[in-house]
């Protein structure tokens, strides 16, 4: 079957006839290739760095190479331009000698790229490309010459004023010469234009005006006109005074110049200089000359009426205050000559693109002509002419009447109205060319339009302004012009603001979202969802704008198509930055986040793109919510997703999120770190002030405690000493009851002893106190030591019975005194906390004493206290636990601590219960600032347990008759 359907010989002679063509093909490009010789000429050494190849192949390369090596030479010179203009630029003069059109114009240009990127040091090296510059400047092309002269120019601003003076000037002064060529002259009169601005103006009018006048007087007419456009230049650098002196009659002859380009040149420069000029310059010599070439200009000059037309609204705004009623007449009706120039069929003799010309410069200058003409007369002067602009058969003027024609709205006013018709002509313009040109001011024409025109004129042209810009977008819709849909479109965003929100709604708001839906160019479809958001958003109405976000989230969100659903997530990318953030949280972010859901990947994609966007629009705690359901989502992408790029994207949100998280941790951190040192500086500062309030006020408490102790020392010194004959005698009956009499002396001893200590270790504010007491404790225990050798070893049972109850009554006056002494602790608090209870000091004198005995201890443990705040201060483990803690509680603390360290150092001290029970009450006196308002009860219990102690000291004294009587009668016995 094969066989029989193809032809052998086709198959044969097919390819062979192609292969013959393809070498036909290839015989000349063989022939062109470069021989073995040719090839080792253009083989440069590898090992040669770019200074050493440019160098070689300037040398010995071809003309092709040179060319390469100079074109290559300004990034020579910015990678190391030291070495380049060494050895480099001194051979590229020296292929320059002789070389062709191709060398010099590269080498002119690479120059003129050096001089202009500032890529050298001023200084160091732009004098030897001066000279390099000034040898090629007089060449014989003319084409070569002025890329010359373009570089020295350029050279020109980069060189000081001296080497401008000797390289330049003074060989400028000899080309300037008649006898040189017309190329010379011309390259002298560019030059002196450009070098009047490095000096000041009396050099300028010493040394380069007398060379001017020359060039202006020159016999070949490029020569003046040449001359006549650097005047300018050279008139702002000479100054007012002399540029109305000497250089205005020279503009004003070259005006009179029989060669119509030296003319146009001289009224050129003569507009430009205008502002230079007084009234009396501007009245006597520039208005003759404007009337004269308005009516010369008449006369088919086609350049001088081409300059004329665009000088137009300069010459007219400058001249306003100097010129007449008629003359503005005769410049108003030239204006409107020129505005339809060209378009006369009858004794039309100028060409069809300058009358083009002439009609744009028209429109160019119709804002300055309206301020001429004043807005109230628009309808009678310009209206015709503008009208005339508007619908000119060529799209150029077209195009230029549309540029200017915000500027116009805006100058007209009130009358807007009266250019309603060719603004609606502009827009139903069939060139894209015109409507373009609309289009970049649209919004300032459309809101002098329909802002400020009349109420009842603007109603009636409503409809036709709204079909016109439906027409206009559906005509750039069906157009290939993308970008000027999206400019359109942007444009047409304004309308929100200017149109009511019934007639948006009815009108533009579904074509936009016919857009949104259809249009398959990326950039329009974003354009068109800003515009829709922006629609939606100024519309003031709620039931239309739950129909638009119902209609968005119907046909775009959950729409059949993934494309439509992924236009929803662009609405939503731009309504983050249309709308707030709440009114976005609560109509878009949930329909967005549904698209988790969706069976299409790109979706799901750009869903996740979304999510950073959709993330920074939550706040809590208002949004927790919404932030659990995104958190959801994330978390089952996490999961379930299976497209690797969706996965890529997914995590990559999640770890930006996780480090959001730890940032946000760091920061909670480092602010309680903050808040910590500002505490811990301000409890520092607040326990030294109380540290010194304390000494302060345990100085005041010293003081008054002594003026007190000292008035009632007896009192204190025969209570004292009667407790303390009681307490020997109960611990004498209690050693003759269960111990030999041997250890009767060691027993009796001890509170001589613990009161010795408790003597001691007070302040010497207490030494007067100790001191009675030892002497009443001395007798007491002389007396009673005196007596022990003689008193048996058995007892009678009465004398037993005697002292058990008297060991009984001592025991409960013991507890009555340990309760007396809490309640006095709690009283000398409050005395030292009010200083209004120093009365109580007079009326209990025994708690006076004991408690002076505990001020000294609370002295000396306070001093104690504050070494030891030093030593601990000098750890950080105590200055953390110290500065978390109230400064109260240190102190109690750290007396506590003060006080097992006494009784581990002190061995009277651990064998004395005495101390230890001092140590409690020092423990418990933290819980006395807590109690201070139950002062007043206090006071009442303490005058009950007065009553109480009196009666003990009565009972007391009982028993000590007794323990005498009975004592006596064994003495007695025995004698």
């Amino acid at each position: 079957m094969f066989s029989s359907r193809m032809n052998p010989s086709s198959l044969l002679f097919g390819p062979l006839e192609e292969l013959q063509e393809l070498a036909f093909i290839e015989r000349p490009i063989r022939r062109s290739l470069k021989t073995a010789e040719e090839i080792d000429q253009l083989t440069v050494d590898e090992d040669l760095n770019d200074i050493e190849r440019a160098v070689y192949l300037l040398s010995v390369g071809q003309e092709v190479q040179r060319a390469s090596v100079i074109s290559n030479l300004p990034s020579l010179v910015r990678q190391n331009p030291a070495e380049t203009f060494r050895r480099v630029v001194p051979k590229v003069r020296e292929v320059l000698n002789g070389a062709g059109a191709e060398i010099q114009l590269a080498a002119a240009g690479s120059f003129l790229t050096i001089l202009q990127d500032d890529i050298i040091l001023i200084h160091t090296h732009t004098y030897s490309i001066l000279k390099t510059v000034l040898l090629h400047l007089n060449h014989r092309d003319t084409m070569v010459s002025n890329a010359w002269l373009e570089t020295l120019l350029s050279a020109i601003n980069a060189l000081p004023k001296e080497t401008i003076k000797q390289e330049v000037l003074n060989p400028l002064l000899y080309q300037s010469q008649l006898s040189h060529s017309l190329q010379a002259r011309l390259a002298s009169c560019r030059i002196l234009g450009k070098v009047a601005c490095k000096f000041d103006s009396q050099i300028v009018k010493k040394e380069l005006l007398p060379l001017v006048r020359s060039l202006c007087q020159d016999v070949e007419f490029e020569v003046r006109s040449c001359m006549c456009r650097q005047l300018e230049s050279i008139a702002r650098a000479t100054g007012v005074d002399d540029t109305r002196t000497d250089l205005l009659p020279e503009l004003v002859e070259l005006a009179d110049d029989e060669e119509s380009s030296v003319r146009l040149a001289a009224f050129d420069t003569i507009i430009n200089l205008m502002e230079m000029m007084d009234g009396d310059d501007r009245l006597h010599v520039v208005v003759p000359l404007v009337m004269t070439v308005c009516e010369v200009s008449s006369q088919a000059d086609e350049a001088l009426l081409a300059s004329l037309s665009f000088q137009f609204g300069k010459l007219c705004s400058g001249l306003a205050g100097s010129l007449s009623d008629e003359q503005k007449s005769r410049l108003l009706q030239k204006f409107k000559v020129l505005c339809v120039s060209g378009l006369q069929t009858e004794g039309n003799q100028t060409d069809g693109t300058e009358s083009a010309l002439i009609r744009c410069n028209c429109c160019y200058n119709l804002p300055a002509m309206v301020v001429f003409s004043e807005s109230a007369h628009f309808l009678a002067e310009l209206y015709p002419s503008f009208s005339s602009l508007c619908c000119d058969p060529e799209v150029s003027v077209r195009r230029s009447a549309a540029a200017s024609f915000h500027q116009v709205v805006k100058l007209l006013g009130s009358n807007v109205h009266l250019v309603h018709k060719e603004f609606l002509a502009l827009l139903q313009d069939d060139a894209l060319e015109v409507l373009d040109a609309l289009m970049n001011h649209l919004e300032d024409t459309l809101e002098a339009v329909l802002s400020r025109g009349e109420n009842l004129t603007l109603d009636n042209k409503f409809p036709e302004l709204l079909s016109a810009l439906l027409l206009a977008e559906q005509k750039v819709g069906c157009s290939l012009r993308w970008r000027l849909h999206e400019k359109l479109l942007q444009r047409y965003s304004c309308l929100a603001r200017l149109l009511p929100g019934e007639l948006l709604h009815q009108s533009f708001s579904p074509r936009i979202f016919i857009i949104l839906t259809t249009n398959k160019v990326l950039p329009v479809q974003k354009e068109a969802a800003r515009t829709f958001c922006t629609f939606l958003r100024y519309n003031r109405k709620q039931e239309q704008r739950q129909e638009m976000m119902e209609r968005l989230i119907q046909d775009l969100a959950q729409g059949r198509s993934y494309w439509n659903r992924l236009r929803f997530l662009d609405v939503c990318e731009t309504a983050t930055e249309v709308f707030s953030r709440k009114y976005f949280n609560k109509h878009f972010l949930i329909p967005a986040l549904e698209l988790v859901h969706d069976p299409v990947a790109n979706v799901r994609y750009k869903l996740c793109q979304l999510l950073p966007r959709l993330r920074s629009s939550l706040r809590l705690p208002a949004d927790k919510q919404l932030l659990q359901q995104l958190d959801f989502c994330v978390q089952k992408l996490l999961c379930r997703e299976k497209d690797k790029d969706v996965v890529a994207t997914i995590r990559k949100f999640h770890k930006r999120q996780e480090r959001d998280l730890l940032d946000q941790k760091k920061e909670k951190e480092e602010t309680l770190l903050l808040e910590m040192l500002e505490r811990q500086q301000t409890e520092g500062k607040l326990n030294s002030e109380k540290h010194t309030e304390r000494k302060r006020r345990d100085s005041k408490t010293s003081l008054s405690a002594t003026k007190s102790m000292s008035v009632s020392s007896s009192g204190a010194t025969l209570s004292s000493s009667g407790k303390e004959m009681r307490k020997a005698k109960l611990s004498r009956s209690r050693s003759l009851s269960s111990q030999p009499t041997t250890s009767k002396s060691t027993n009796s001893d001890r509170p001589l002893k613990l009161k010795e200590l408790s003597s001691t270790s007070g302040p010497g504010k207490s030494s007067m106190i100790s001191s009675k007491d030892d002497s009443l404790r001395t007798a007491h225990f002389t007396m009673a030591t005196q007596s022990t050798p003689s008193m048996p070893v058995l007892i009678r049972s009465n004398t037993t019975s005697l002292l058990d109850r008297a060991s009984t009554l001592d025991h409960r006056s013991s507890t009555m005194e340990h309760k007396t002494s809490t309640l006095d602790q709690r009283d000398h608090r409050t005395i030292t906390l009010d200083h209004r209870t120093s009365n109580m000091d007079h009326r209990n004198n025994m708690m006076e004493q004991r408690t002076g005995t505990m001020d000294h201890r609370t002295s000396t443990l306070d001093h104690r206290t504050s070494t030891l705040d030093q030593r601990d201060h000098r750890t950080s483990t105590l200055d953390q636990r110290d500065l978390r803690t109230s400064t109260l509680d240190q102190r109690d603390h750290r007396t506590s601590t003060l006080d097992q360290r006494d009784l581990r150092t002190s061995t009277l001290d651990q064998r004395d219960l005495r101390t230890n029970t001092l140590d409690h009450r020092d423990h418990r006196t933290s819980t006395l600032d807590q109690r201070d308002h139950r002062t007043s009860t206090l006071d009442q219990r303490s005058k009950t347990m007065d009553r109480g102690c009196g009666v003990k000291d009565n009972q007391s004294r009982k028993l000590s008759i007794n323990r005498k009587s009975n004592s006596f009668s064994v003495q007695s016995g025995r004698d």
